[in-house]
């Protein structure tokens, strides 16, 4: 397999404040951790630029406008209790949303097999109008419109496997019967969404709630028994993974207790499925995971398993 690694030194400059969780070190770590020689195989870009009509198609209205006027020049500001932005922060939400369009443009002309975007903010709690949970902009989002956009491709499928349900994500695709969420999570939990009877307009979500103290045995079944199977059903022309990393055991955030294992097969089912339904076409975009070391330890078996599968 060839695989795409993209990121920018943009994310670094999105200060959160010194004891905020979604800090800068989580990148600077994942990164040194993809520079082991097993790595040197990966190709590497900087992740581009992504328009204000490429974060319109899942943020429509005057919301990317109303986000950089809120933007300080100098310092920090809050927007909610979680959600804290920076002078560096505009740079690195272009950046983080032009990076999963460049991976889906790569997938989609052959130029790699699959990628794996290392941004930063996360995204999936953001909602078409609404910054929140660390999160400013829905990278997932942005990159599924931009598929059926430019791509043309008809349908879209989003994998989220972090401890949090995406509310964003399944908010902004709720009502279009050509996308479809798939999500395990611990629940219940922060944002307080995720239970199982929410379907979507067009039973186009599935939520497969975990409860806290789960470990790898149910989260693989929820995937192999329900997400996988759904999402094959849908059919997708190409499959996102919302890549979190904090149902780990040792997360600070989660109640979950996956190892990077798990992570890796995981990975390697979603890469299978895809090749049986989309010809492959996989992009994984980095959305949490809090510490250090288990986060870039899953990184680590989630990139080798996309370049190695």
């Amino acid at each position: 397999m060839t695989t795409l690694l993209l990121t920018h030194e943009s994310y670094l400059a999105h200060n959160t404040g010194p004891y905020h969780p979604e800090q800068p070190a989580r990148l600077s770590s994942i990164l040194k951790g993809l520079d082991q020689p097993i790595f040197s195989g990966l190709i590497r870009e900087n992740s581009p630029r992504a328009s204000e009509h490429d974060i319109s198609r899942a943020h429509p209205g005057a919301y990317t406008k109303r986000l950089l006027s809120v933007i300080p020049s100098k310092g920090l500001r809050q927007l909610d209790s979680d959600t804290i932005i920076s002078s560096g922060s505009a740079e690195a939400v272009f950046r983080a949303a032009g990076a999963v369009i460049r991976a889906i443009d790569a997938v989609a002309a052959r130029e790699v097999d699959n990628a794996f975007c290392a941004i930063r903010p996360p995204g999936h709690h953001a909602e078409a109008d609404q910054a929140m949970g660390f999160c400013l902009v829905n990278n997932v989002a942005v990159g599924a419109f931009h598929a059926r956009a430019v791509q043309g491709y008809r349908r879209v499928a989003v994998i989220d496997f972090d401890v949090h349900h995406g509310n964003g994500t399944q908010k902004i695709f709720w009502n279009d019967a050509e996308t479809f969420y798939a999500s395990t999570h611990q629940f219940p939990f922060y944002p307080g969404t995720g239970n199982s009877g929410e379907r979507g307009a067009h039973n186009n979500v599935l939520n497969v709630p975990l409860l806290e103290g789960s470990c790898g045995e149910v989260f693989r079944g929820a995937l192999a028994e329900e997400i996988l199977p759904a999402v094959a059903k849908f059919k997708p022309d190409i499959i996102l993974i919302s890549a979190g990393f904090d149902a780990h055991k040792d997360d600070p955030l989660g109640g979950l207790c996956l190892a990077e294992t798990d992570f890796a097969w995981a990975t390697a089912a979603i890469m299978d499925m895809a090749s049986e339904v989309c010809s492959g076409r996989v992009v994984s975009v980095l959305e949490g995971g809090y510490n250090l070391v288990a986060l870039t330890d899953c990184v680590v078996a989630h990139v080798e398993t996309l370049k190695d599968h």
